[in-house]
Parts: structure tokens; C-alpha cells; sequence
């Protein structure tokens, strides 16, 4: 399998862009984006309003600062409480201690904060026997100094139900070997009637959980799913977001 080191539970990764650089808040979800190719080509990705709603997962200290290396992606969705992350499920589940999350975390720095994760939602699926078509998880994140995650960096609106293939999405992710981000542009494809593909190089271990997000900024894959992800570096995987995807997230945002 590709991206299965880990701390405590199976998974894809190590455990478990440029523009303007911006002071991001939520009234800021309409802006800058990274463009809409060439397609199939991984590179760095540019400091933009959407890229720095996406971070890595850090497990944490003594101190409940992150520590050790990053091991997987999130981003920051919508939601009434301004509080919540999408990762893959296998990202969450099972691991042992605190985690923290480092939207626009780049070269060591978490020029936005480091945001505690608190209460996770997986699916049913996942929950009773890690069914890869449920590998999909939400979780809240605490407030920090009385501001909520997406006053500061914004938020993606996370949307189930898009026709696969229907657009290109951008997909964003933390490779476990690089401190900073990659991105690439493509056309997700079916895999089957409940996962569905894209080709992008180099999403390598620490990718799960990454965002595949259209151009209207919208959520309509995360990284994770078949094999934990893909068993090479050059294909990765998300679940299709059906009527599963839309009841973890309503019952999220009623949680948060």
C-alpha cells in the first residue's frame, strides 16, 4: 500500500501559491484562485485565500503544541459554528493523544495558528469495520483566542452530490517529506459507483485527507478511499460524496 507509515492506526500517511500574501478572513471565500492547469502536473502550490484554508495534521506536545511531523491534510468547510475540518477518516480514527491543525502551515510555520482538534465524526461505515467507502471524517476545531477558525482563513463549502468528472478540481495536500504544500489540476474519473480517481504525481504519504476542490471553491473529493488513497504515488483516490457524505455532515455542523 502507498502512505502507510504511521503512529497508531492503518493509514496512507506518516502516523497517522504565487499570488498575494493575504490577511484571509470569511469574507474572503470568493477570492484568488490557483488557476486552472496544465492538467496532471504537481507543483508547489501558491500562497492563495483558498491554499491557506488547507493545513496539516500535527500530533502534539507536552505543551499541546505540534510536534514530531505532519502525517496528513485538512481544510477548513463551512459550517454554522466556523469550526470544522474534512480529512479522511482513517486520518482520525484510533489515534493515540492530541492532534493540532496548521492551516497554511509552510517551512515550519503555522502563520495562522495551531488549531486543537476536538470531537471527530466518521461514518457509520467506517466506524463498524473501516469500510474504504466511508473513509471521510469531520472534526471540530477550538476556538483560539475567541476567533474561530474561519473568521481567520475562511472556508471551502463542502458539497456533496457533484457529477464526477463533471469539472476539473485543484487538489491540495502535505506530501510527510516536504514542508510545504503541492498542488495539482485534473479531471477526476469513476473508479467504481462509490470511489472515484484522479491522476496527479507525487501525492505521496501525508496526502490523505487533502482537498480535490472545483473552481467554484467548492469540497467534491477528499483524498482517502480505495487502498487508504492508491497504492502508488501517481493515482490517488476519494470517496464519492453521496447521501453517506451529506448525513456525516449534517450531522457535523448540528454537532458543532
Amino acid at each position: 500500500m502507498k502512505r502507510i507509515s504511521r503512529i497508531s492506526v492503518t493509514s496512507r500517511p506518516a502516523l497517522l501559491c504565487a499570488v498575494i500574501m493575504l490577511a484571509v478572513t470569511s469574507a474572503s471565500v470568493a477570492s484568488a484562485d490557483d488557476g486552472p492547469g496544465p492538467f496532471g502536473v504537481t507543483a508547489p502550490a501558491a500562497r492563495t485565500a483558498r491554499s491557506v484554508r488547507v493545513g496539516a495534521l500535527f500530533g502534539v506536545d507536552r505543551a499541546g503544541r505540534m510536534a514530531g511531523g505532519h502525517f496528513c491534510t485538512a481544510s477548513v468547510v463551512h459550517s454554522p459554528g466556523r469550526d470544522l475540518v474534512v480529512t479522511a477518516a482513517h486520518c482520525v480514527d484510533g489515534v493515540d493523544g492530541d492532534l493540532v491543525f496548521a492551516p497554511g502551515y509552510r517551512d515550519g510555520r503555522a502563520p495562522y495558528g495551531e488549531w486543537k482538534v476536538g470531537q471527530r465524526f466518521l461514518p457509520d461505515g467506517w466506524a463498524r469495520d473501516q469500510d474504504e467507502d466511508s473513509d471521510i471524517a469531520f472534526a471540530v476545531v477550538a476556538a483560539r483566542g475567541g476567533r474561530r477558525i474561519e473568521d481567520v482563513v475562511g472556508a471551502h463549502r463542502f458539497v456533496p452530490g457533484v457529477a464526477t468528472g463533471a469539472t476539473a478540481v485543484t487538489v491540495i495536500g502535505y506530501p510527510d517529506s516536504r514542508e510545504t504544500p503541492i498542488s495539482c489540476t485534473n479531471k477526476p474519473s469513476l473508479h467504481s459507483a462509490t470511489q472515484q480517481r484522479i491522476d496527479c504525481p507525487e501525492f505521496t504519504s501525508g496526502t490523505s485527507g487533502s482537498p480535490w476542490i472545483n473552481g467554484d471553491g467548492q469540497v467534491v473529493g477528499v483524498l482517502g478511499g480505495h487502498e487508504q488513497g492508491g497504492s502508488t504515488d501517481d493515482v490517488s483516490y476519494s470517496v464519492v460524496l453521496g447521501r453517506e457524505a451529506a448525513e456525516l455532515y449534517r450531522v457535523a455542523t448540528a454537532g458543532s
